[in-house]
C-alpha cells in the first residue's frame, strides 16, 4: 500500500531487508543498506539490486545526505532469553552504540529500532534505559511497543520490540494510531498446534493455530524450524519456504543466500528478520498523519520495571495501555497457511523431544503425547 510521505531510509543490521521491504511497500525509498553477514548481503543484492550495500557499521563515518528516517533491527544474541544474556555490554548488541554515533553526527527526523521483547526486563531493563537515554541526550522522543505479528493475519506468535524516536515530532501520534483492544481468541489445546521440538525441558513454546517465534537456530548453528502437531495427528517441520511466507517475504526469498553458504544458513536468516508486515504497518503510520495521545497514561519512575509500551522525553517517561495487536487481520490457522509438503519430524528428534517432556513437570494435552508416541512408532527405522 502506497502512502503519502515519503522517507529516505538508511537500514543498519539489514539482515534479509525485512524492515526495507515493509517500507518500500509503504512508499519509502531505500538510499543505503549496512549488513556485516556475506550469506545476507547476497540477498540484498540480489532483491536490492541498484542499492549501495555497506559491509560494516563501523566503518561507516557519516549517513547519507537527506537521511530522513534510520531503521535498525540491531543484534538480539545478547538480549535474549536463550542467547547470553549479557546485555548492552555484550559484543554483539553493544554494537547498536555506533547508531548513536552516526545520529551524533546526523540528527534524522525519525529513528526505528527493534529488538526482542526480553531487552525490557534482562537485568531490569537495563538494555532499554541504555537506549532511551542514548536518544533523550540527542534531543529525541521516544515510544515503544510490543507488536504480535499474529495481529497482521500471519500465523506465527513472534511479539518484538518497536521503537519509534522523533527529533522534532512525537512518535507515540504515530506509534498508537491503532490498538485492538480485544483480540481474537486464539487458545485452544488441539491441532493444529506449533512447538519446539528442541526444548521439553523448560518450555514448549506452544502456538495453537500457529507457530512459536522462529529462531536463527542452535547455538551451534545447526537450523532449529518448529514442528507443527497437524489435525491428521501426524507431526511435521514446515518448509523453509513456507517459513519466509510466514514473515511476510515470498517463497525462495532467501535463495541467493546459498551462493555464499549452504541452505541451512537460509533458516538462521529468515529466523533473525524483521516481519515484513510489521514494517509495512509502521511505514504506513510514518506517513499517513497523526492520531491523537494516547490515553490512560502513567507515569514510571526510575525504579518500575520497563512495561509492554512506554513513552517519554527528557526528564518523563510514562506507561501506555495499548495492546500488542494495532490491528486484527483475518486469522489464518498454520495448517491452511501451509502451502509446500511439510515434513515429517524424524525418529530421533521426536524421540528426544518425548523424553525431555516426560522428564519435564510442564503440562501437555493427552491427545497430543498419544499423537506424538503414535508419530515415534511410526517412524522408528
Amino acid at each position: 500500500m502506497r502512502s503519502g510521505t515519503t522517507l529516505k531510509t538508511v537500514g543498519l543490521f539489514a539482515g534479509i531487508g525485512g524492515f526495507e521491504v515493509g517500507l518500500a511497500k509503504a512508499g519509502h525509498d531505500v538510499a543505503c543498506l549496512c549488513e556485516i553477514d556475506p550469506a545476507a548481503r547476497a540477498v540484498l543484492r540480489k532483491r536490492f539490486d541498484g542499492i549501495e550495500i555497506k559491509e560494516d557499521i563501523r566503518l561507516i563515518s557519516r549517513l547519507p545526505r537527506g537521511t530522513e528516517l534510520v531503521v535498525a533491527g540491531f543484534p538480539c544474541q545478547d538480549l535474549s532469553q536463550v542467547g547470553q544474556a549479557r546485555g548492552m555490554l555484550g559484543e554483539k548488541s553493544g554494537i547498536v552504540s555506533h547508531v548513536f554515533r552516526l545520529l551524533q553526527k546526523t540528527r534524522v527526523r525519525w529513528v526505528v529500532l527493534e529488538n526482542v521483547p526480553f531487552m525490557l526486563c534482562l537485568d531490569r531493563g537495563a538494555a532499554i534505559r541504555y537506549v532511551t537515554s542514548r536518544l533523550e541526550a540527542l534531543g529525541y522522543s521516544w515510544a515503544y511497543r510490543t507488536v504480535d505479528t499474529r495481529s497482521f493475519g500471519l500465523p506465527q506468535r513472534r511479539e518484538r520490540v518497536f521503537l519509534l524516536a522523533g527529533l522534532k515530532e512525537e512518535p507515540w501520534k504515530k506509534l498508537y494510531l491503532d490498538s485492538v483492544s480485544s483480540v481474537p481468541s486464539r487458545s485452544g489445546d488441539g491441532p493444529p498446534c506449533g512447538f519446539y521440538w528442541t526444548e521439553g525441558n523448560r518450555g514448549l513454546g506452544w502456538a495453537p493455530n500457529a507457530i512459536p517465534t522462529l529462531k536463527g537456530g542452535s547455538g551451534l548453528g545447526i537450523p532449529s524450524p518448529p514442528a507443527i502437531w497437524l489435525k491428521d495427528g501426524s507431526i511435521v517441520t514446515p518448509d523453509l519456504r513456507d517459513a519466509e511466507r510466514v514473515q511476510g517475504f515470498s517463497a525462495d526469498w532467501t535463495k541467493p543466500a546459498e551462493s555464499v553458504d549452504g541452505r541451512g544458513v537460509r533458516w538462521r536468516l529468515v529466523g533473525n528478520a524483521v516481519s515484513t508486515k510489521v514494517s509495512e504497518w509502521l511505514g504506513t503510520s510514518l506517513a499517513d498523519g497523526y492520531g491523537p495521545a494516547p490515553e490512560g497514561l502513567r507515569g514510571l519512575g526510575s525504579s518500575d520495571r520497563w512495561p509492554s509500551a512506554a513513552m517519554g522525553r527528557k526528564g518523563e517517561r510514562f506507561e501506555v495501555p495499548v495492546s500488542k495487536w494495532p490491528v486484527a487481520r483475518k486469522q489464518t490457522s498454520i495448517e491452511e497457511f501451509l502451502r509446500y509438503e511439510p515434513r515429517a519430524l524424524s525418529h530421533k528428534a521426536a524421540a528426544g523431544f518425548w523424553q525431555r517432556l516426560r522428564a519435564s513437570s510442564l503440562a501437555y494435552p493427552a491427545d497430543f503425547a498419544s499423537a506424538l508416541k503414535a508419530h515415534i512408532r511410526a517412524s522408528r527405522p
